[in-house]
């Protein structure tokens, strides 16, 4: 009895503990629900868009999942789509009578900058103004938000406007202290990727390139402020080599970079002047998420699709959603070439490249795509290297001024640890069957031949990195290696050499593909689909956690950790830019 009263007692124990756990999944999915499908936005009348400018920007965010639901998520990353979105719906809805732009710490590229203050430009043509407001101006936000119709900063606050400079890392001083070797090969004398690891300076070469483009960009920057806030880009020039705005916020006023000086208290009470309310609640500020909630007021129900595939990050091979993976976006591509409600697909491009390998693939997906419909690429901060090849191809390329494209060139590079075994004590022996059966052994260097055989297989790649370009934009192959080699342009100068077919944003290359389809009207669908937020919640985390305890622990230095990581993973032979291209 006494056994039987013991097994009972166990089976209920057991039991109100399974019970237990299906009751809380069933709680977490429950709250994932709602947590993910909230109830749209309810935008009302005196409603200002609130452009919070803060954090990473990306080309798109996905639904972050547990740490949202437990509270925990407390990186800032926010999505270009989104932000351009807000402005679109801002400047068709009635509700919404401004935009008020808050400038903070923002990291975001020059020509995703460029983005949004297009979009931007354009609301203002809708007659709502556009305040911009900051403690302190970065020099980007600041770019950005001298488009507004009155731009505001704290009395103590400062303008911090110095021009771009690009400051390489090398590494080959380290590498030569502990004994590791980098066999580089290469073609393209401007393929400056391999260059911090076989130097410990820029070459001639990529001294040219990099002085020519950032030179470019702030071309671009110094005459969009010089039109909006009508002061000479000399003048503008003046004080930027003074620091004059960093040191007083006065000086700002005087030079006419600022409208006036305001805190931030004071600012919501010129809210109130401008939507003519008396009240503070009478101000109702809608944020950029929002806006996610809120529908389009002239949203077209056309059966007639123009799909936007986004392609962001380094190429890789594989299927992951970690960057652009080639067996992932073959999959997306060929899904909208065998839908025939997708009539144009505007491809949006932000790469410096990656895998040669996987490059060639996703070019080929995009060519059997274009031949039953039309292709336009959208160029974003990059497409360059990997990122240009599987862009060449298209119907049409559209890129901004001052995204960086180009840089068609291919390069190895592979270790040697010789020098570092030797330093820790380690030594190897061999037996091998055939000649070439050890090729690829990191403890050694390379013998003379496998060095000829490998400089031969890097130029073959070249070869058909130049025809890839050469057939899909119609440029003599000659011709095209006289521009290419490596080189980084500019968007600008991109067009003049016939690499872009224009300047634009992603709307003037979703306009180009509904003229080139033929479409009148027309809905518009992203992909690769982003994850619900159920979907994302019941997914695995482990990589998520990971990425987040590296950030946390390694702070600035995990961008290094991540580039190393991204070279011990990479194919050996690349096609990609600079590792660490970095324009301040």
């Amino acid at each position: 009895m006494k056994g039987f009263l013991k097994s009972l007692l166990a089976s209920i124990v057991g039991c109100s503990i399974v019970i237990g756990i299906f009751i809380f999944i069933f709680i977490l999915i429950i709250a994932a629900m709602s947590f993910g499908s909230s109830d749209k936005y309810n935008l009302k009348d005196n409603t200002v868009l609130t452009l919070k400018l803060e954090g990473t920007l990306s080309e798109r965010v996905e639904p972050n999942s547990f740490l949202d639901l437990i509270g925990q998520n407390t990186d800032l990353e926010i999505g270009l789509d989104d932000i351009l979105s807000s402005i679109k719906k801002a400047k068709e809805n009635d509700n919404i009578k401004g935009i008020y732009i808050n400038a903070g710490a923002f990291a975001a590229s020059n020509a995703s900058l460029k983005e949004i203050r297009d979009q931007l430009a354009d609301f203002k043509e809708s007659g709502k103004f556009i305040i911009a407001y900051a403690d302190v101006y970065s020099q980007g936000c600041y770019y950005l938000s001298s488009v507004a119709d009155k731009v505001i900063m704290n009395p103590q606050g400062n303008l911090d406007l110095h021009g771009l400079s690009s400051s390489p890392t090398f590494y080959k001083g380290l590498l030569d202290k502990i004994g590791i070797e980098m066999q580089i090969f290469k073609v393209g004398t401007f393929k400056s990727a391999v260059e911090p690891f076989m130097l410990d300076k820029m070459s001639d070469a990529n001294r040219e390139q990099v002085t020519a483009y950032i030179n470019d960009i702030w071309s671009t920057i110094t005459s969009e402020i010089s039109d909006s806030r009508k002061i000479s880009v000399d003048k503008i020039n003046q004080l930027t080599d003074s620091l004059q705005t960093f040191k007083l916020a006065n000086a700002s006023v005087t030079d006419g970079l600022v409208d006036t000086l305001m805190y931030e208290t004071e600012v919501k009470e010129y809210l109130k002047d401008l939507l003519k309310v008396e009240k503070a609640k009478d101000v109702r500020m809608a944020s950029i998420k929002d806006m996610t909630s809120v529908s389009f007021v002239k949203e077209s129900n056309s059966k007639d699709v123009i799909a936007i595939l986004y392609a962001e990050g380094s190429i890789n091979n594989g299927s992951g959603k970690d960057g652009i993976t080639d067996k992932r976006y073959v999959k997306e591509i060929e899904k909208l070439k065998d839908n025939d409600k997708v009539k144009a697909v505007v491809f949006r491009v932000n790469s410096p490249g990656g895998s040669a390998y996987a490059s060639e693939q996703i070019w080929k997906a995009i060519t059997d795509l274009k031949a039953k419909k039309p292709v336009v690429v959208s160029m974003g901060d990059y497409a360059a290297s990997g990122g240009y090849y599987i862009a060449c191809n298209a119907s049409k390329i559209i890129a901004q001024p001052n995204t960086l494209t180009g840089s068609i060139g291919i390069f190895g590079m592979f270790p040697n640890f010789e020098g570092l075994t030797k330093k820790v004590g380690l030594s190897f022996d061999n037996v091998k069957t055939n000649k070439f059966a050890d090729f690829g052994d990191a403890t050694r260097p390379m013998r003379p031949e496998e060095k000829v055989i490998l400089q031969q297989y890097i130029e073959h790649g070249y070869d058909l990195f130049l025809t890839r370009c050469s057939e899909g934009r119609n440029i003599p192959k000659d011709s095209l290696d006289h521009i290419a080699q490596g080189r980084v342009w500019t968007g600008n100068q991109a067009l003049k050499i016939g690499l872009v077919d224009a300047l634009g944003n992603i709307d003037t290359a979703i306009e180009e593909a509904a003229k080139l389809a033929k479409l009148d009207d027309y809905s518009l669908q992203d992909y690769p689909k982003k994850g619900d937020f159920l979907e994302s919640l019941l997914s695995n985390q482990k990589e998520e956690f990971a990425t987040k305890a590296m950030k946390e622990y390694l702070g600035k230095d995990y961008e290094l950790f991540k580039t190393i990581k991204e070279i011990k993973e990479q194919d050996f032979v690349q096609a990609r830019m600079p590792y660490d291209i970095s324009i301040r």
